[in-house]
């Protein structure tokens, strides 16, 4: 099949006339100019399939949900809004359910479907626990962590844990050795925690400037990540969890380490109303998800197309910055070599936005 583009993100580029060939699912190559006979004429840009690393559910499921149809149902969902490459994240739960939630997600992963499992707890601070159940929060056990690994069997792909928890820092030290990402987040810790646990070798920051403290005073948490570019950064993209303006100060800043999120919720593709996260009870209005009981945010009903949108329209990227923020930097730091890009040999992900109508279709074969 041969795509034809006006215009593409060819290697962290915006360029004119682009044809694509792809198989198989793979692109079999890349080309400038106007292909004479094109299977497919597209009049947006031809951007990579969205990678979003911390998701937990959509179209009114989740990824806890008891049925293979409801797991599938979110994937479809993110899919359906250009979101190729999708992490499964798990809220705290006790221990003997998250490991009946990963066994439900394994077959996903061993398929494809997902590119891994991210448990998003318990290993949290009560202080910051945002919306998880303060009474399932527990600090890491070394033991139970490497039973969790042993039963994943390669699907976690990435933990968050506050660093300043007892036991953390041996923790981190062994997923990172064992190839988990480890993210720092919901945290209390300080530019001291911050640092030991990027030093054990945390190279993520779970939703930067939520569930953490904001100040980026000396010897503050926040300052420590501003400061060491080891750490890549989340973002949620949706005016609620960071006003858009305080984002286009984040990204001013650390633009080559930020990766964009949407920390869906079930509401994510669906409609206001009331959920649930875990157990506690979640209302959505207006876009927005509180809880009901204290009113904290309780992730985002975003999609990885409306991210896109926000990160172009709202704080201002490039195109091709937008691409790098939602797919390229999650990609490598997830280390998914054949996804990301649009050239040779990678998977045919494919997306075309138009900005004149402000939307994005997924491309198929």
């Amino acid at each position: 099949m041969i795509i034809q583009a006006k215009s593409a993100v060819i290697a962290g580029a915006l360029v004119g006339d682009t044809w694509v060939e792809i198989s198989e699912n793979l692109i079999r190559s890349v080309n400038k100019g106007v292909n004479p006979s094109p299977d497919q004429i597209i009049d947006g840009v031809l951007i990579p399939g969205f990678v979003d690393i911390h998701c937990h559910g959509g179209g009114g499921k989740y990824f806890s949900a008891l049925t293979p149809g409801e797991i599938h149902s979110v994937i479809e969902t993110h899919r359906g809004h250009g979101t190729t490459s999708l992490m499964a994240s798990l809220v705290s739960e006790p221990i003997e359910t998250i490991k009946e939630q990963i066994t439900r997600l394994k077959p996903f992963y061993e398929r494809g479907q997902i590119v891994g499992i991210h448990l998003e707890g318990p290993y949290l601070s009560h202080a910051r626990c945002g919306a998880h159940d303060p009474a399932l929060l527990v600090a890491p056990d070394l033991t139970e962590i490497k039973e969790l690994i042993e039963l994943a069997d390669g699907a976690i792909k990435m933990i968050t844990i506050a660093p300043e928890l007892p036991g953390a820092i041996e923790a981190i030290k062994y997923l990172s050795a064992a190839g988990v990402t480890v993210a720092i987040g919901h945290t209390d810790g300080a530019f001291i925690d911050a640092a030991a646990g990027t030093n054990a070798g945390a190279t993520v920051v779970t939703h930067f400037m939520n569930g953490m403290n904001k100040s980026l005073t000396e010897g503050s948490f926040a300052s420590f990540v501003v400061a060491d570019d080891r750490l890549a950064v989340e973002l949620i993209l949706d005016g609620h969890h960071i006003a858009f303006s305080t984002a286009r100060e984040i990204y001013t800043a650390l633009g080559s380490r930020t990766i964009l999120i949407t920390d869906a919720m079930a509401a994510a593709g669906a409609t206001d109303g009331s959920y649930t996260i875990g157990k506690l009870a979640v209302t959505v209005k207006d876009g927005e998800a509180r809880l009901e009981s204290n009113g904290a945010l309780a992730g985002s009903v975003l999609t990885m197309d409306a991210v896109f949108i926000n990160a172009v329209d709202s704080i201002g990227l490039s195109v091709k910055e937008a691409v790098a923020a939602t797919s390229t930097r999650a990609a490598k730091r997830l280390c998914l070599k054949d996804r990301g890009d649009i050239a040779v040999g990678m998977r045919a992900d494919l997306l075309s936005f138009n900005a004149s109508t402000s939307s994005v279709t997924l491309i198929s074969e």
